[in-house]
């Protein structure tokens, strides 16, 4: 059984015991949330919404804070001596799904 839920604009799908890695937002460290954004259901039977699965939620909680990968961004122009390099380190949310409600 998994659902696709919607989590600051973007779709994951969660199942039970799974680790989701989202983008950050103000939550923290073992905070339980409920994700009531449920775009799908799918167990015995598939429930799509319109936008969303009416009565259907994701329980999770927040496991912990991390960076990911360091990106380097580097622009140049040809002959004309201009070069600019800089980094950057996008956060996310790691969140564990505890349970699917609505099924």
């Amino acid at each position: 059984m998994y659902a696709v839920v919607e989590i600051n604009g973007k779709q994951y799908r969660a199942e039970k015991g799974a680790t989701l890695t989202v983008d950050r937002f103000d939550a923290e460290k073992g905070t339980a949330l409920s994700l009531d954004k449920v775009l799908l259901l799918s167990g015995d039977t598939v429930k799509v919404g319109s936008p969303y699965v009416a009565g259907a939620a994701v329980k999770a909680i927040v496991q912990d804070e991390v960076k990911g990968e360091k990106i380097i961004v580097f622009k140049y122009k040809p002959k004309k001596d201009y070069r600019r390099k800089t980094g950057h380190r996008q956060r996310y949310t790691v969140l564990t799904v505890e349970e699917i409600l609505g099924a």
